[in-house]
């Protein structure tokens, strides 16, 4: 599991999913979806990054999010550490937008440099150790935090503290049910403590 291959969103309408996704973000084979109907409340116990250049980008992912139908948790804004927003997508998936440039340095694009899956675990330390044991190399590891250290992977991942988690993202930390996620590698199936799959890319559609 050295590398994710893509992230599966299991929506209610993948036709309406698809529209969505392609209108905000345009991550093509990179986001799957598949029709799901388990049953699922509350915040989820994960985030989506899209990690970009600067602010002006970071205004222009979310502006084209929130008129293709997201709903906004944060407003974008600087912070000691950069500039970023965060929304929720029709089907309930919450992604963050975020740089660490403090200024522009040319007109706005929509190239994102890099997407990370932020899980949300109850305890950081059984779920970091699961990982590492299953051959997961920690980059950054502090607190409530730990960054897995995965170069060539199209998809990067971290763990945090669910409620910390949820603070981030601006939403309660309460939640049941299905995480509607599954994270494609080619690694066996499994599931990891926390509830999270991962399988080989199967049933599922590209968006594009």
């Amino acid at each position: 599991m050295n590398n994710i291959d893509s992230i599966t969103l299991e929506v209610a309408d993948t036709t309406a999913a698809e529209r969505f996704y392609n209108a905000a973000f345009g991550l093509g084979d990179l986001l799957r979806v598949r029709a799901s109907d388990a049953p699922t409340t509350g915040f989820r116990g994960y985030t989506l990054s899209l990690i970009v250049a600067q602010p002006s980008t970071v205004s222009a992912l979310i502006d084209s999010a929130v008129a293709a139908g997201a709903t906004t948790l944060k407003p974008v804004e600087k912070s000691m550490w950069g500039y970023g927003g965060v929304v929720q997508a029709p089907d309930g998936a919450i992604w963050k937008v975020a740089t660490s440039a403090k200024k522009n340095t040319g007109p706005a694009t929509r190239q994102v440099d890099q997407v990370v899956l932020l899980l949300g675990a109850d305890d950081v330390g059984a779920s970091k150790r699961f990982y590492v044991d299953g051959g997961l190399t920690v980059g950054k590891s502090f607190g409530s935090y730990v960054d897995f250290s995965m170069p060539s992977s199209p998809v990067g991942l971290g763990l945090y503290k669910r409620r910390a988690l949820a603070k981030d993202a601006g939403v309660a930390p309460e939640g049941s049910g299905s995480h509607r996620l599954l994270i494609n590698s080619g690694a066996e199936s499994f599931t990891d403590p926390d509830g999270f799959a991962w399988a080989p890319a199967s049933v599922s559609s590209v968006v594009e």
